[in-house]
């Protein structure tokens, strides 16, 4: 898709190529989130999972086909689906900024792996799922209900993006993740002080484990070193015979 704009032509952004390709995506928009984007791309990662949102929910889904609870028609917790995937190898990395709901605290208190996975950074805005370096979506959708079509027709957001195949549009997307979330902004930025955990040190110590300080031993009265060594009694033998009565 060849985009024009009206009036002077802007310069190209810093990481971007000057020049012009043509590109197939899909537009999807409000209730469609719910299937292309959540259904597709979020659930249907195997490999990797790179996700990144200003605002973070505990989105409620559609219990899994086959469950007990989709027979019941109940909902479950979207991060718990994805903490299944984590343990079956999926790699997992979620961009947020601000603070987490306190739902979406309470299941990660519930599956602490997903701590992990996550990191935050106050400048974060953009809404960007790559799924297993294959598909992309960009777009308006932040990770909530509203925003990925879970909620009702007069509730969602009116939301607008474009999910894409294109490797190349692929390979500059997950480039720019990639250096939020090893902290390669960091050290230039200029809200550092607002950020209550720089990514950067919190790369830096993941790197790096303190060791656990040495404990002294204490010594007990069972300790060979300080207990003093026993004279061992002697057994006597009488050489006398027994007299008999």
């Amino acid at each position: 898709m060849a985009v024009r704009t009206a009036g002077r032509t802007p310069p190209p952004p810093r990481h971007a190529t000057p020049d012009a390709r043509t590109v197939g995506v899909e537009l999807v928009w409000d209730e469609a989130h719910a299937t292309r984007v959540l259904g597709d791309l979020v659930l249907g990662a195997r490999r990797s999972l790179f996700l990144s949102t200003a605002n973070a929910k505990d989105v409620r889904v559609p219990a899994p086909v086959g469950t007990r609870d989709r027979a019941r028609g109940r909902y479950v917790s979207l991060l718990g689906l994805l903490a299944e995937r984590v343990r079956d190898g999926l790699e997992l990395r979620f961009l947020h900024a601000g603070a987490l709901s306190r739902p979406f605290r309470a299941s990660l208190a519930r599956w602490p792996a997903l701590g992990r996975c996550l990191r935050s950074c106050p400048r974060v805005h953009l809404k960007m799922i790559a799924k297993d370096g294959e598909r992309l979506y960009l777009g308006s959708a932040n990770f909530t209900g509203a925003g990925l079509g879970e909620r009702g027709d007069e509730r969602r957001n009116f939301e607008l993006g474009l999910v894409t195949s294109d490797d190349v549009l692929l390979d500059a997307a997950q480039a720019r993740f990639d250096r939020i979330w090893r902290g390669a902004e960091c050290g230039a930025c200029k809200l550092r002080g607002e950020c209550p955990d720089p990514i950067d040190l919190l790369v830096e110590r993941a790197a790096s484990p303190t060791k656990p300080s040495p404990t002294k031993a204490t010594p007990t009265k069972a300790s060979p070193a300080n207990t003093p060594p026993t004279k061992a009694k002697a057994t006597v033998r009488s050489s006398r015979r027994p007299t008999h009565a």
